[in-house]
């Protein structure tokens, strides 16, 4: 207990410096730096942001040790977590479900149940990226763990094995489908619109939020608040026009030759950021988790929410 109570002061005497994880290029995240930076949106002085490169497969480590003070975690990375005895929260919003299924330009697939009994590449079986493609497929009587072959390796090796033609199709998130889609692929569908026709909600389903050790959120409520309020603002700022993206492109990873994928990136990759956190996120949260036990995802669910308000 003396040791849990020197780390809060140690938190609670730094909570203006906040160590955030820096997402790298290639990914939706790599957004946020320069568009806070470019749009000056970070106008408190008492909230200072130092972006830290983190390691996603450490950052359950690196936020109890205290090296990262806030990452993004999905609901059914962190419910597993937490099911272990972690204590990460998840506190703000982050990105939407921006995951899509991609196949070659040629092809004659049109859906995703075109793809029963065929091979697709994807991410890691333990990365968000994959566990939600594969609650949202369920729900339209999918199970890509028993119906499709699915090989899970690392987004360059996946793309390597696409262009080979090793594989019919790839989920993989953006900005790298718009990269494909601009090079000629085809996307048959969205995880997120596969979600909504399924369950019927209007909105794009949560993917990731800003998520803190509860020690640290607890100790700096105002902060959290403040970082939360702050993601509104960018997240808001990209949708209402994102055509600013195409400034940033080379921080999104794109080079500047790649015209056409730059073109396409407001239509394509605006939905993407998320401004919502209520109750509607935390019951899409909870319906996440719930079809994760279905599947066997989870053992079971967290016996208390994996989210909070700052």
């Amino acid at each position: 207990m003396a040791s849990l109570a020197l780390a809060r002061q140690a938190w609670a005497a730094s909570a203006d410096a906040v160590r955030i994880t820096l997402p790298s290029p290639g990914s939706a995240g790599s957004a946020w730096q320069p568009m806070i930076d470019r749009l000056h949106l970070n106008a408190d002085p008492s909230l200072k942001l130092d972006w830290v490169t983190a390691d996603p497969g450490k950052m359950q480590v690196q936020l109890s040790a205290g090296s990262l003070d806030v990452g993004v975690f999905g609901a059914v990375g962190l419910a597993t977590l937490v099911n272990r005895g972690s204590d990460i929260v998840l506190f703000g919003p982050a990105l939407n479900n921006h995951g899509r299924w991609i196949v070659r330009g040629d092809s004659g697939f049109r859906s995703p149940r075109d793809l029963v009994g065929k091979t697709i590449a994807t991410t890691a079986e333990t990365s968000e990226t994959y566990q939600q493609a594969r609650i949202a497929a369920s729900l339209t009587g999918i199970d890509l763990k028993k119906d499709v072959k699915v090989i899970h390796g690392s987004p360059t090796a996946n793309l390597a094995l696409f262009e080979r033609g090793d594989v019919d199709a790839i989920i993989t998130l953006e900005p790298t489908a718009t990269r494909l889609v601009g090079r000629g692929a085809r996307e048959i569908a969205r995880v997120a619109d596969i979600w909504k026709q399924a369950t019927g909600q209007p909105d794009d389903p949560f993917l990731v939020g800003l998520a803190a050790s509860r020690p640290w959120f607890d100790a700096n409520r105002a902060t959290a608040a403040k970082l939360a309020a702050l993601f509104e603002r960018v997240n808001g700022a990209i949708g209402r026009d994102p055509r600013q993206l195409r400034g940033i492109a080379r921080e999104l990873g794109l080079k500047a030759d790649e015209t056409r994928a730059i073109e396409l990136l407001p239509q394509r990759l605006g939905p993407a950021y998320a401004t919502r956190w209520d109750a509607g996120v935390f019951a899409t949260i909870d319906k996440q988790i719930a079809v994760a036990v279905q599947l066997g995802l989870l053992d079971r669910a967290p016996g208390r929410p994996i989210y909070a308000q700052a």
